[in-house]
């Protein structure tokens, strides 16, 4: 297996760690009988080797001792060597030398991939033919070898790798594909080669096959021939997944050791209770696209089905499309809902994290999240990994989504003897529903100890909470923290920027601080006192040499909130308008935005900042809602614009989909609403 390891200079050659010497020792251990020693190797070659799917030279010089692995009967976990083989052969930019190299190392030994597809492991003859489509020259040989692979398996797992493999097959290197693609080493087929394919996938999706098996050719059809899928493909879906489900053979696995604690160990465990399951649904769903009503009624389909297993892979589908789609949600968000109540742990859990990421978008489940927190004190709170309390899920969601019904659970919390740091970010959501939180705010303000290491911790959320109120009654207990927090408290920087924060809420009701906030201009808190100043005092002369000081700073993050408040003056921030146009016209794409709208909010004058501000709203998506929320604060004088924004409200993909998380799908709620309002000022 290992013949000619030690005569390669693995020292002279790079992997993302650096030197490769320790390449021979994990090479070594994927071969190991200790199952904890292989999996402490494949993380090694995951992640130094082949991180992030890069290529380097040592990773070049590995693939021979993989493909040695490979092969040998006696070495356990091949099916994982053939993975990271396939892996290396597929990955790495386009142009990208190396990678090119790895991926003609292995077209040159593709014939063992041939031997891999009839192995005695079915883990290994799943992998295989996916590596003869990409590696194997010769599409008839290839198309061949699949079809007498699916006449002779038995093992329903690999047979739907088949049916991904046909699937890979016709996009890689069907006629208009190749023709379209533009990766080295894909092969110009006739259209007789893609057509047969297709017409093995629809055999495969037909009735003589196991669901699981028409499922993924469902799937695959759906992403290379959909004019070639049945017209009842939704209910026809639905149905096969409960059937599969049924035949589904319930097991129950002792936890065990869990392994050494390792990059692909943690993968593994992360990966859904029902893997194949989810990836069949995600393949259908992605090969749907952008057919939302079909992909909604898919999800309604698999949140409703008796399996727990099939809702909570629908769960996690659900939180993706309503992060793409901005159309289709109503329903499964409801349904997820549904979910609260279930018995299982791992979908109501499934469940509760995405709702909370939905913010207004989870008012479908809004009753069920009431339900779940207001008999369940145990769903109100939680603590983290360090034991810093924070808000439950279900309350969280149910506060985002503006319920007003939060409002006396929250109270309760409030109450109790902990304050949540994420409180200040959840009471702004409820806007002035939360108004009868602010006594309670008011007084839990009060009592916090100035000299305290944990004084921030619990003055910030507060502070936050107070200041999405406007509570004018708090401002004794702001300036108490703000005077008497000593200078090298741990965390003061962070108080006195959420204390200036409220005191700018407060307007013309905090002129009392006015003095704090002079003092504070000089400092790390400039900008946040500048803004302050502004809006307690109207002084514009008070403000501007130090926004104007801090839009020249080398401090990326401070000149551009500098340019944010700057716009908010208006006229008065004349004096600084070269620093502005200077930064509109070069730097960072979110410096050059804000920057030009504050010259547009300055100065009225369109024409010079347009190009801009339609160049940053069509080339990085990022800066749109800077943009949107200048058109709204001009009112009828943001029309240029409008156009824009009458775009974005009619397209029915979120403005930033390729990103996960709930902050991107809040920052597109908010984008709606802006461009909403920009439109209805000028209506």
């Amino acid at each position: 297996m290992f013949r000619g390891i030690d005569e390669v200079d693995w020292a002279s050659l790079r992997h993302a760690d650096g030197s490769a010497e320790d390449v021979p020792g994990l090479l070594r251990g994927l071969a190991s009988a200790d199952p904890a020693e292989r999996e402490t190797a494949l993380d090694g070659m995951y992640g130094a080797v082949h991180r992030r799917g890069d290529v380097y030279d040592a990773t070049l010089a590995c693939v021979p001792f993989l493909l040695s692995l490979a092969v040998r009967e006696e070495v356990p976990d091949r099916a994982e060597v053939v993975e990271l083989l396939v892996s290396i052969g597929d990955l790495g930019a386009d142009g990208d030398v190396l990678a090119a190299r790895a991926r003609a190392a292995l077209r040159a030994r593709a014939e063992v991939f041939v031997r891999l597809a009839g192995d005695a492991d079915s883990g290994v003859r799943r992998v295989a033919p996916g590596a003869l489509v990409r590696f194997l020259d010769g599409p008839t040989r290839v198309l061949s070898l699949l079809r007498e692979r699916i006449l002779v398996e038995r093992d329903d797992r690999v047979l739907t790798a088949l049916a991904e493999a046909l699937g890979l097959f016709v996009r890689r290197h069907g006629h208009a594909a190749a023709a379209r693609s533009p990766r080295r080493h894909r092969l110009r087929l006739g259209p007789d080669h893609g057509a047969e394919a297709v017409r093995l996938l629809e055999a495969l999706s037909g009735p003589l096959y196991g669901p699981a098996l028409r499922l993924a050719a469902l799937g695959q059809l759906a992403g290379c021939a959909p004019e070639r899928l049945p017209g009842d493909l939704v209910p026809l879906a639905v149905g096969l997944l409960r059937e599969r489900s049924g035949r589904r053979a319930v097991t129950r696995h002792a936890c065990g050791d869990p392994g050494p604690e390792t990059l692909a160990g943690r993968l593994r465990r992360l990966r859904p209770s029902d893997e194949e399951g989810s990836r069949l649904l995600r393949v259908l769903h992605s090969a749907l696209g952008s057919r939302v009503a079909d992909r909604a009624e898919l999800l309604c389909g698999q949140l409703t089905s008796p399996d727990p297993l099939d809702r909570c892979n629908g769960v996690w589908m659900a939180a993706g499309f309503v992060r793409e789609w901005r159309d289709g949600h109503e329903r499964p968000v409801a349904l997820i809902g549904a979910q609260l109540g279930s018995r299982e742990d791992r979908l109501h859990d499934a469940a509760v994290t995405v709702l909370a990421e939905f913010h207004t978008l989870a008012a479908p489940a809004a009753g069920h999240l009431h339900a779940l927190v207001t008999p369940r004190p145990e769903f109100r709170i939680r603590h983290g990994e360090r034991g810093a309390p924070a808000l439950g899920g279900a309350l969280k969601a149910l506060a985002r989504a503006g319920d007003v019904r939060a409002v006396p659970v929250l109270a309760e919390v409030l109450a109790g003897p902990v304050v949540p740091h994420d409180l200040g970010r959840v009471i702004p959501h409820l806007g002035r529903a939360a108004t009868p939180l602010a006594p309670a705010l008011r007084r839990r303000l009060a009592r916090v100890p100035l000299d305290s290491p944990r004084t921030h911790e619990q003055a910030v959320p507060l502070l936050a909470a107070l200041a999405s109120l406007g509570d004018v009654p708090s401002l004794p207990s702001v300036l108490r923290l703000l005077r008497g927090m000593p200078e090298r408290a741990r965390g003061r920087e962070a108080a006195v920027h959420a204390a200036v924060g409220a005191l700018g809420a407060l307007g013309g009701e905090a002129h009392e601080a006015v003095p704090d906030l002079r003092a504070l201009l000089e400092t790390g808190c400039a900008v946040a006192a500048a803004e302050a100043l502004w809006s307690v005092t109207g002084d514009a002369d008070a403000v501007v040499p130090t926004l104007l000081r801090e839009v020249t700073g080398t401090g990326r993050d401070r000149r551009r909130r500098a340019a944010a408040v700057l716009a908010r003056l208006g006229r008065a921030a004349r004096p600084v308008l070269p620093e502005l146009r200077r930064m509109a016209g070069s730097g960072d794409p979110s410096d050059r935005a804000t920057a030009a709208c504050a010259v547009w909010r300055t100065t009225g004058e369109a024409d010079r900042v347009l190009p801009v501000l339609r160049a940053g709203w069509s080339d990085h998506p990022h800066t749109r809602v800077v943009i949107a929320g200048c058109a709204a604060a001009l009112g009828p004088g943001g029309t240029p614009l409008h156009d824009l924004l009458r775009e974005e409200l009619a397209s029915p993909r979120r403005h930033r989909a390729d990103l996960a998380g709930g902050h991107a799908l809040h920052e597109d709620l908010v984008l709606l609403r802006l461009c909403g309002e920009a439109l209805g000022a000028s209506a």
